[in-house]
């Protein structure tokens, strides 16, 4: 759950103690992010941006158009970038997820063209969001007893393209040099004999990589749960902002908060965050969901703290 503001007044709404730009943590503003980031936000006072913005695909928002002309959205990220670049600590990561579809392959890359004028490109993360994988391609892995297919993915017809089942997370720093917690997200050795081999590997824990298989969770309703055309489910920025490293960060922001799920992420995180989004709807969901989520973390301590 998410911890308690601070004492003073000024920290909790988050002003620097020399005086600067007041806001207020663990809030989403319904405002242009833009606009948010200029008005309430001052220079280096985020530790992690985890962010998905529109992909320009003609998504049908009710607040947005995703449709509009390339060289005016690649001006539009671009001058979002420069104000993520503005606001981030020096030592802070900006986790930015976004998409392709099959007859534009390109335009992720494109943003992350534009954002090289402003930022070093750490890394590159691969989200797959579906994968399948047959028995006789593993090898000798005791867990896989047959073949694999898990995860969602939108079908794609015709002949000439296969399904789309990845989106990129591209990790931006403002040296390249930004020091991570990669076993946080660590993963088990398969092959046990690998612990004590070599110097580095000390526990039964290794880097889990730059591919992520985050699949969305369960939902009983989607238009009360999962009511955005386009969203990432919340481990994705859970395991960018443990990657980035728990321990050095005391506040996340997300420019495009959309129903929430970065914000659902700080709040079983323990961390503060800042959202901004255009569509109050979006604004009311994220908000039910984070309560949801505070109340389901309360009554689980409960229920632990009652055991003997």
């Amino acid at each position: 759950m998410a911890k308690s503001p601070p004492g003073t007044l000024s920290e909790r709404l988050g002003q620097n103690p020399e005086g600067g730009r007041m806001f207020e943590r663990n809030k989403i503003y319904n405002m242009d992010c833009l606009e948010g980031m200029r008005t309430l936000l001052d220079s280096e006072v985020v530790d992690v941006i985890v962010t998905s913005p529109p992909y320009n695909f003609g998504v049908k928002y009710s607040k947005y158009k995703d449709n509009l002309p390339r060289e005016q959205y690649l001006d539009w990220m671009e001058e979002v970038g420069k104000e993520c670049k503005r606001v981030l600590k020096n030592d802070g990561s900006f986790f930015l997820n976004i998409g392709q579809k099959p007859k534009d392959p390109w335009i992720a890359w494109e943003v992350a063209f534009r954002l090289r004028k402003h930022f070093v490109l750490q890394n590159v993360i691969i989200w797959v969001k579906s994968i399948a994988i047959q028995k006789k391609d593993v090898g000798k892995y005791p867990n896989i007893v047959g073949d694999i297919a898990v995860g969602h993915y939108k079908p794609i017809g015709g002949k000439c393209f296969l399904n789309d089942c990845f989106e990129y997370i591209f990790h931006f720093t403002k040296t390249g040099k930004v020091e991570l917690d990669r076993l946080s997200i660590g993963v088990p050795y398969q092959d046990k004999s690998n612990i004590g081999r070599w110097k580095s590997a000390t526990q039964d824990l290794r880097c889990r990589g730059n591919v992520w298989f985050i699949p969305y969770e369960t939902i009983q309703d989607r238009e009360k749960e999962r009511p955005h055309p386009s969203t990432f489910p919340p481990k994705l920025p859970e395991m960018c902002i443990k990657l980035h490293g728990l321990k050095k960060t005391q506040l996340v922001l997300d420019p495009f908060m959309g129903i929430g799920s970065t914000a659902i992420a700080c709040v079983r995180l323990g961390v503060d965050y800042i959202g901004f989004e255009i569509d109050e709807f979006y604004v009311k969901i994220a908000e039910r969901r984070i309560r949801k989520e505070s109340l389901s973390i309360l009554n689980f301590l409960c229920s632990v703290k009652e055991i003997p």
